[in-house]
């Protein structure tokens, strides 16, 4: 009988959902073109932050809003782009794509684009990714995470 009631209450400290206490959230100014910056901060360093959040039980929630020269990142076909002439970014495109949609599918990063500067810039909506959710403007999307409580850090 004393097994049955720790098991139940192992299984319910092991699967309540974690508090809001425990949950910090962060929105990303993101604006960097630099493949290595892109590379470190965003594709490393959320998911290094997030899983020690895991791993300390606790829940790190992300959203990235994408303005800047950081566009050619979420880019689907770079022909049909200003950055068409990027090699390198060209040669690493599929890699950055799957890596990204590892970010949304098993760390719920969320990520929204700046439909302003895309319309600046000749960038049609139907070539982003479709976890990409474009918003009007980064202010914005950046005001609105703000407003609800996420912390602000800037990917120059």
């Amino acid at each position: 009988m004393g097994r049955f009631f720790i098991s139940i209450i192992f299984i319910l400290f092991v699967y309540l959902p974690v508090s809001s206490e425990e949950v910090e959230k962060v929105v990303i100014d993101f604006r960097t073109g630099s493949i290595e910056k892109f590379e470190f901060y965003l594709l490393k360093g959320v998911v290094n932050n997030i899983q020690h959040y895991r791993n300390s039980l606790k829940e790190l929630k992300v959203v990235v809003v994408v303005h800047g020269n950081g566009y050619k990142f979420f880019i689907k076909n770079l022909d049909k782009s200003p950055y068409r002439d990027d090699k390198e970014l060209k040669k690493r495109q599929k890699e950055f794509r799957e890596r990204l949609e590892n970010l949304v599918k098993f760390y719920g990063v969320k990520f929204e684009i700046c439909e302003a500067g895309l319309k600046a810039r000749g960038i049609s909506i139907d070539n982003l990714y479709p976890f990409v959710k474009p918003v009007y403007s980064a202010l914005k999307g950046i005001v609105h995470w703000q407003n609800l409580g996420y912390a602000y850090m800037l990917f120059e």
